[in-house]
């Protein structure tokens, strides 16, 4: 694209110091020095604002078809509420922050599928609360088939999270993921059984949950605890610890000082 039409999509609308005045400036440098990606670009320089430039993207990714396309964009923009965009900063931040893989904000928005998939889910659940059940689940399956993760709509998901990779990640209905939370590919917060009604994990601040763990049941995993790979949780986890094995025991209680979820470390001594 040549940089003249680039500069039909000024950056305006927004604080230059937020981070959607650096996507904006991102997509610009990416499309002036790669003009096959315009295109690509075009949700984020076409949109005036962070709500416009979110919504444009997932859309375009949510598609198998223009007319999937359009009907994304129909059921993401009519979800109004003031917090969402908020924690899509939040989530931007911890991938910038967590990821060594994220160079900036651009990518996590444009190519990394477990925050993609997170920020529909977070348009899909407030559809839920709002007892829009059946525009909730066309986006949460729509997501599912384009991202590869499965997370139900009714689950409660907090800000400042990072589903590294989330490839073959779900999360089960009465789910909740506090704020502050890391989670590798292949997790599972399921049930452990046919019962109906509160039957999914409680996952508290600041957890790292590693690559293939299973959470299974109505259980609390504690605050600042690490969950290691591939090790499958039945019962409670207490603030603070590290579990590991199948089932899931405690290997070691860490000081109160260290946050899992932010240093990503997954060793378990």
């Amino acid at each position: 694209m040549p940089e003249a039409s680039l500069h039909a999509f000024p950056a305006k609308g927004w604080p230059e110091s937020t981070v959607w005045a650096e996507v904006h400036a991102a997509a610009e440098r990416r499309a002036l020095e790669q003009p096959y990606l315009a295109e690509f670009m075009m949700p984020v320089l076409r949109a005036s604002t962070g709500r416009q430039m979110l919504i444009g993207a997932l859309a375009a990714r949510l598609s198998h078809s223009p007319g999937d396309r359009a009907l994304a964009a129909q059921i993401l923009s009519s979800v109004g509420d003031e917090t969402l965009l908020g924690e899509t900063e939040a989530d931007i931040a911890a991938v910038v922050s967590r990821d060594p893989a994220s160079p900036d904000p651009l990518v996590a928005l444009l190519n990394f599928k477990g925050f993609q998939a997170l920020q529909v889910h977070r348009f899909s659940h407030r559809l839920w609360r709002d007892g829009r059940i059946e525009a909730a689940r066309w986006l949460s399956s729509q997501a599912s088939l384009v991202f590869g993760l499965d997370i139900h709509p009714g689950a409660r998901i907090g800000r400042g999270i990072m589903l590294d990779h989330g490839l073959g990640i779900v999360i089960g209905e009465t789910a909740v993921v506090e704020d502050d939370v890391s989670m590798l590919q292949h997790v599972t917060l399921g049930g452990s059984g046919r019962d109906k009604g509160d039957r999914h994990p409680k996952i508290r601040r600041g957890v790292l949950i590693g690559a293939g763990a299973k959470v299974l049941g109505n259980i609390e995993v504690g605050a600042y605890s690490k969950v290691a790979a591939g090790s499958v949780v039945l019962e409670a986890v207490p603030p603070y610890s590290t579990v590991a094995g199948v089932p899931a025991k405690v290997v070691r209680t860490h000081g109160a000082g260290e946050m899992p979820a932010v240093t990503m470390d997954q060793r378990i001594d």
